[in-house]
């Protein structure tokens, strides 16, 4: 970030300043928002913009204006109820004036202008903005230019059930070095394996059990393939890597045919995921950062650091150990007046302070977004928080914000979901896919 003020921030205050000494004129004014993937531990992401209007209002009332700031909340649970629900408002003209959304959204929203640069209405290079970790940063822009705050961060880690680990060999000493074992590359995919059939032979969990994963389609899957050597994106294209997604491919095959995981287990009911990898009927699994709020809040599983090591994803062939990170981010909506974006946009600054954002990553247990939020006592006594935010992010890479990335997406998962129940050798599907791949998106893929 820059010392000295640009040109760009400059304006960017002015604009603010401006929005400000009108709030006297706005005294009712009404700021919608919206979120994707909003349950009981994550009501944060949408409260904490309603902590922020309260504290612009406070801030409003000691410079002599009355100001009162209407939130509209609306939680979704379901993401594809919540972009379906999006689209339509934002075709009536009622989208809300800010949406929480996950980052590759960005690409597909900006070229359809159903949202503007947030870097035009807020100042990167102040804080608390400011302090947000870079690469987040990135993650939230497209084409060079920043059109999302991050609201949370995360990875999605290996979990292993210990007594199942003791039971098979391992030693508290062993446990307690997986985790760097894992990233050293001593640990891989093979060992998981490995260790996943040693607990079925021993009686330990019930066949197809083993391994137990994410039980449908999600960006899990892509670390998998960055374990195995991938590359999602390169100088902005995208990239089919067929050597990296064979692998991929083959290791969930292998893990069928080795029995440690169900033929049928994409599909399976998620309130039976969650309650079997929760009570120990699953012995190794991947899940996200934040899944320990509703294995600890919601099944009842009160010993989490007794019962349960994590690690990044393990390297496979010709690749290397990981987590992805999927963070979602704010964004303000297009179709609105420019006093109200400014003042969502003043919210949602509001909102990125440290200690608000720590609320949200502490009932929820998602990631901070800035080293400053690492600081806050509340975040930095939290086990969860402080081991998984040292141990994880360091590693962890994103989806690209491609345009195109969910028509890969799409085809990627298809055909690996084809090999995983037998109804494509793994050959034929990754040739399914590069031929698919080939035929819908030409020269944006690159394919080696």
């Amino acid at each position: 970030m820059t010392i000295l003020p640009t040109l760009k921030s400059l304006t960017i205050a002015a604009a603010i300043l401006a929005s400000t000494s009108v709030l006297a004129l706005a005294k009712d004014v009404t700021i919608s928002v919206w979120a994707g993937g909003t349950g009981p531990n994550d009501v944060y992401r949408l409260d904490a913009i309603e902590i922020a209007a309260q504290q612009l209002q406070r801030e409003a009332a000691l410079k002599g204006e009355d100001l009162k700031i209407t939130v509209e909340k609306k939680p979704y649970s379901g993401w594809d109820d919540f972009k379906q629900a999006l689209t339509l408002a934002a075709e009536a003209k009622k989208a809300p004036n800010i949406v929480a959304s996950g980052h590759e959204d960005i690409a597909p929203w900006s070229q359809a202008g159903l949202i503007v640069p947030i870097e035009d209405h807020v100042d990167l290079d102040a804080w608390p903005l400011n302090g947000i970790y870079e690469n987040l940063l990135q993650i939230a822009s497209y084409n060079g230019t920043v059109y999302g705050v991050p609201q949370d961060a995360e990875s999605r880690p290996m979990f292993f059930w210990k007594p199942y680990m003791k039971a098979i060999g391992y030693s508290d000493a062993d446990l307690d070095a997986l985790p760097q074992n894992v990233q050293d590359g001593k640990y891989t995919m093979k060992s998981l394996l490995e260790d996943a059939k040693k607990m079925q032979d021993k009686g330990l969990v019930q066949p197809g059990y083993g391994f137990y994963p994410r039980p449908s389609n999600g960006p899990d899957y892509w670390q998998f393939y960055t374990s195995f050597g991938g590359t999602m994106e390169e100088n902005g294209k995208l990239v089919f890597d067929k050597a990296a997604m064979t692998r991929t491919y083959q290791f969930f095959a292998d893990a069928v045919k080795l029995g440690v995981t169900k033929k049928n287990h994409i599909g399976m009911p998620g309130d039976q995921w969650w309650k079997e990898v929760a009570t120990g009927k699953a012995g190794i699994w991947d899940a996200g950062t934040w899944h320990y709020a509703r294995l600890v809040n919601q099944e009842g599983l009160k010993d989490f650091f007794d019962n349960i090591v994590f690690t990044l994803i393990p390297a496979g062939e010709g690749g290397k150990p990981n987590t992805l990170t999927h963070p979602l981010v704010y964004m303000l909506t297009a179709g609105h007046s420019d006093e109200d974006t400014q003042i969502a946009a003043q919210l949602i600054t509001i909102a990125s302070e440290p200690r608000i954002n720590a609320l949200h990553a502490i009932k929820s247990a998602h990631l901070g977004i800035s080293k400053a939020e690492a600081e806050v006592d509340f975040y930095a006594d939290d086990r969860w928080a402080r081991e998984a935010t040292e141990r994880l992010l360091p590693h962890a890479n994103a989806m690209p914000n491609n345009s195109d990335f969910g028509t890969y997406w799409n085809i990627m998962w298809k055909n690996l979901q084809a090999s995983w129940t037998g109804d494509k050798t793994v050959d034929a599907a990754i040739g399914d896919a590069e031929s698919e791949l080939k035929s819908t998106l030409g020269d944006k893929i690159l394919i080696r």
